[in-house]
């Protein structure tokens, strides 16, 4: 998609919104009607569209202190388009998430799932992260509820519908262990392949 430099848009922007008025001011408003309308809908695209196509693409070259400087350039974040909103919020809880920020990125995760992405790999990502964060927190029931709306979901991306199995061997093996501690049973036994020390000689 061909995106305009920030810094370049905001460069037109200013440099068409005053020369049409500029030339409006000298020579008639008929002359600086096209640079006004050029302008204005330069603006309209940064309000409405803020910096989430740039932030985004610093986030997957792993940039995130240059995409947290470029997200931060965002004029309104409320007055974003819906879908940009929510994107908005899912960089924002990536880049928390990357700074071990369990609180922030799940506030700014709720955030985005609150106010709907399009596509259910993008939902799936959401709850994907949602249930990371909450079994981070020991919070395994609401992991559970989490993974269970994953599961209603169609993911096409082979690296998401990975990260959603590993996830999955986790809930698995976290069951495996109550269920083992709740019969009086030590969870090494679970593993009968694992090394046991062997009982000091006297």
């Amino acid at each position: 998609m061909f995106t305009i430099n920030i810094y370049t848009k905001l460069a037109l922007i200013a440099v068409t919104l005053l020369g049409g008025l500029g030339l409006s001011f000298a020579y008639g408003f008929g002359y600086g009607l096209p640079f006004l309308l050029v302008g204005i809908g330069l603006l309209a695209s940064y309000i409405l569209l803020g910096t989430v196509q740039s932030a985004a693409q610093l986030v997957q070259e792993s940039k995130f202190e240059e995409a947290e400087k470029r997200l931060d350039m965002t004029l309104k974040p409320e007055w974003l388009y819906s879908a940009n909103r929510a994107y908005f919020n899912m960089i924002k809880g990536t880049l928390a998430a990357s700074r071990k920020d369990n609180e922030s990125a799940e506030k700014y995760f709720a955030k985005a799932q609150e106010i709907g992405v399009p596509s259910d790999n993008e939902t799936a990502m959401l709850e994907l992260q949602l249930a990371n964060i909450a079994a981070t927190k020991n919070k395994w029931n609401q992991a559970k509820l989490h993974y269970k709306k994953l599961k209603g979901l169609k993911v096409t991306e082979p690296q998401l519908r990975e990260q959603i199995q590993q996830f999955e061997k986790a809930l698995k093996q976290r069951g495996a262990i109550k269920a083992a501690g709740r019969a009086g049973m030590n969870p090494m036994q679970m593993n009968p392949g694992g090394k046991r020390r062997r009982p000091k000689m006297r």
